[in-house]
């Protein structure tokens, strides 16, 4: 298990972050022992930005594309109406050029 540690300020006062990869076992931890500590617990499937950025790069380095649907900002209530009805094949993305001729 890989274990990081960070800190980060609350308050004025540092305070330690850990992070770890996915316990091979359920953890028995006590929630009050988190609150009187003003410490939080936290997890994430999709990982964080250093790993978004690989991902990224590796579909880019091998040709790895998602099929979208681009749209005008102009036609996002169409875009949303369509998802209300299940007519949608790919994910929708807006064009953000659109957004100067909104």
């Amino acid at each position: 298990m890989t274990y990081i540690a960070t800190q980060e300020v609350l308050d004025g006062k540092p305070v330690d972050k850990w992070k770890w990869s996915s316990p091979a076992t359920p953890l028995d931890i006590s929630a009050f022992s988190l609150i009187m500590a003003r410490r939080s617990l936290s997890g994430s499937m999709i990982g964080g930005i250093a790993e978004t950025q690989e991902m990224l790069d590796f579909c880019g380095k091998h040709n790895i594309t998602a099929d979208v649907e681009v749209i005008p900002i102009q036609k996002v209530n169409e875009a949303y109406d369509r998802l209300l009805k299940s007519d949608v094949k790919y994910r929708f993305c807006i064009d953000m050029a659109s957004l100067k001729s909104a």
